[in-house]
């Protein structure tokens, strides 16, 4: 089936055992100050055991003022190196490779972070960040020069296979090196020459401090995505230079903070910078790998096969499936659990204040507890029975038949999926479809769960198949107010429209501009239909990641979706829809009317309930309107403790 993937490569003196690679990617799961706890080691085994050939780690600091994130690893002094030292032992129990990516965040922190003012070529605050940096001396230039030194000889002393350094996603080396960012005029400003004077050195040192036999890489941003940025014509030339520096691979990536470049959501294409990739091998014989939106192995076996890159990072894929390179040299490729890129857990949680939160993955709710998840048989064999075939359900009866459980969900209707199935209609989203089809797919494997669709678990129902424990997962019910006219027949709600096959007519109008509205309107606008969109907040998806909003809004306007902000609608007429806006009731004619105003729990049944098992749980929606993170994190933990 794979032609190339799983075939040994080299990087430098450093033999990988398939084309394989987990790039780096803040997990915020180490202490504060940097070292290595049981939870990040217990992240990074999983992938090793998974059978990637060679995990890059996320950036570690060099300087204790240079993280981006909270808790994100160190080895700035010696006694970091020890725990450190525990994560490269127990990777190499496997037959997986582990690489260190050391950084500084440059400007692309803040004070509450990093504990200091951010330094930075020049004084110019980060886009995203917005805090003004400090411009660096020459003599804060070589400190951090020697620092970027004595960290990569720690990582080689705590057992790292290599080091990477990172010259991508705007971060410090890439300041210096984009004149962007860079505005010196001294002698390590200016031309291109002067501008990678700062990588020049800190190569220098590194390969002093580790030995030419000590692989080290190098991560950079193709094109920085940004006016005025670096683009591909002066990468083309940094290429040379970093491979005549001694450079053992090169890490092709693209982007900046302050556009899509890094977070890799779902509104762009698969594979969609690897000509970039494609166009630096053309240039150097070192190994070159590419990276962003690849989650499908036969598309990485393909892309090596081409010639585009040596060896494919998945970043996100490895989150959502650690055991996706297993999975796929067994042939079991519907066995993978494939990456939705709906950012919810990963790129979302490190938005935070504070230095963001550990991240998380909306379709494996084991990430980040991998060593706190126990997959034995329970003790005790119960009877589980599940309300409703939703996310949540879904994974609630997946955990309850791992733990040795007997399973029966009821679900009302004639499908399982519940409201998450409407999510794959939207554009860019199609791919949701691929995890309600895992969870079925999942669940028809196992012997010990029966589904029982267009049954309602009435109390009679669940009464007589006697439960142990009842999982209440029952979802959530579209708010509908009191509108004068939402009763009539051309009104539906997102669900009615897209699950029964019902037919809007020429001219639509949206109730409701949060992430659900705005989905509603761009489907409807792609089916060529003459949209509003009207929501009563000042501005449109506010409750949608910040990449995948841009990319829903651009469809908006490409396809002259007509939005109205700080509205409300007053009445639905057989005309159309009244809206008060700041005050003025305005007429919008159209045909067809879609509420997507939001949605409350469905828990009535809980009372009726109350004293037919001995353990009641309630999950997902149930509990309140929650994102597919919440529900299936919520209803694994549930099955689990069944």
């Amino acid at each position: 089936m794979f032609k190339k993937l799983f075939t040994a490569h080299r990087i430098g003196t450093m033999e990988v055992a398939n084309r394989l690679v987990v790039p780096a990617m803040v997990t915020n799961y180490c202490s504060r100050d940097g070292f290595a706890t049981d939870r990040y080691i217990g992240y990074h085994e999983a992938k090793a055991k998974g059978g990637w050939g060679l995990i890059i780690t996320e950036d570690y600091a060099v300087d204790e003022h240079g993280k981006g994130f909270a808790c994100v690893a160190g080895l700035w002094n010696d006694a970091q190196i020890e725990s450190h030292r525990q994560l490269t032992r127990k990777i190499h129990e496997y037959r997986t490779k582990i690489v260190a990516q050391i950084y500084h965040a440059g400007r692309q922190t803040t004070r509450v972070v990093s504990g200091a003012q951010p330094v930075a070529p020049s004084p110019i605050p980060c886009p995203r960040c917005r805090e003004l940096p400090r411009e660096l001396t020459l003599a804060e230039i070589k400190t951090i020069v020697s620092q970027f030194g004595d960290t990569a000889l720690r990582a080689k002393q705590a057992g790292f296979d290599g080091v990477e350094l990172h010259g991508a996603h705007g971060y410090l080396l890439a300041q210096f090196m984009s004149s962007y960012s860079n505005k010196r005029t001294d002698e390590y400003g200016g031309p291109l020459p002067k501008r990678m004077r700062f990588v020049r050195e800190i190569i220098e040192v590194v390969r002093s401090k580790v030995g030419a036999d000590f692989p080290v890489l190098f991560r950079i941003s193709a094109d920085e995505l940004m006016p005025g940025g670096r683009d591909i014509a002066e990468t083309r030339v940094i290429a040379r230079l970093l491979e005549s520096w001694g450079i053992d691979a090169l890490h092709i990536s693209t982007g900046a903070y302050g556009n899509y470049g890094i977070a890799t959501p779902m509104v762009i294409p698969h594979a969609w910078t690897v000509e970039y990739a494609a166009e630096i091998k053309k240039l150097v014989s070192v190994p070159v790998i590419t990276v962003n939106r690849i989650n499908d192995p036969l598309m990485a076996d393909i892309l090596v096969d081409m010639g585009k890159a040596d060896f494919v990072a998945m970043g996100r894929g490895s989150l959502g499936d650690p055991d996706l390179p297993n999975k796929a040299k067994q042939g079991d490729l519907e066995g993978i659990r494939y990456c939705l890129s709906c950012l919810q857990g990963c790129t979302g949680n490190l938005r935070g204040a504070n230095g963001g939160s550990p991240i998380s993955c909306a379709v494996n709710p084991t990430l980040g507890f991998e060593r706190q998840t126990s997959l034995g048989k329970a003790s005790q064999r119960k009877k589980i029975l599940i309300v409703g075939g939703g996310p949540a359900g879904m994974e609630a009866a997946r955990a309850a038949a791992l733990k040795g459980h007997d399973v029966c969900l009821y679900e009302k209707r004639a499908y399982l999926g519940g409201q998450f199935k409407c999510a794959a209609y939207a554009p860019y989203k199609g791919e949701f479809a691929e995890f309600t089809a895992w969870q079925i797919a999942e669940l028809k494997k196992t012997k010990n769960v029966i589904i029982h669709l267009q049954i309602e678990a009435t109390p009679r129902v669940i009464e007589e198949e006697r439960p142990d424990v009842i999982i209440v997962a029952s979802g959530a019910q579209p708010i509908l107010p009191d509108i004068p006219g939402i009763d009539r027949a051309n009104v539906f709600t997102a669900e009615q429209l897209l699950l029964n096959n019902q037919a809007a007519g020429k001219c639509c109008f949206v109730a409701g501009g949060g992430s659900l509205g705005v989905e509603m309107a761009a489907y409807l606008a792609l089916h060529s239909k003459s949209v509003t969109v009207a929501e009563m907040r000042a501005a449109l998806a506010e409750d949608e990641q910040a990449d995948i909003r841009a990319g829903f809004l651009k469809v908006l306007d490409e396809y002259h979706v007509q939005q109205i902000t700080n509205a409300r609608v007053v009445e639905i007429t057989q005309e159309g829809v009244v809206v008060d806006q700041n005050g003025n009731q305005l007429l919008y004619p159209c045909d067809t009317v879609v509420i997507a105003l939001g949605y409350r729990k469905e828990d009535s049944l809980l009372t009726a309930i109350n004293g037919l098992a001995k353990k009641v749980v309630v999950v997902g929606d149930a509990t309140g309107p929650a994102r597919l993170l919440q529900a299936t994190r919520s209803g694994f933990v549930a099955g689990l403790e069944a």
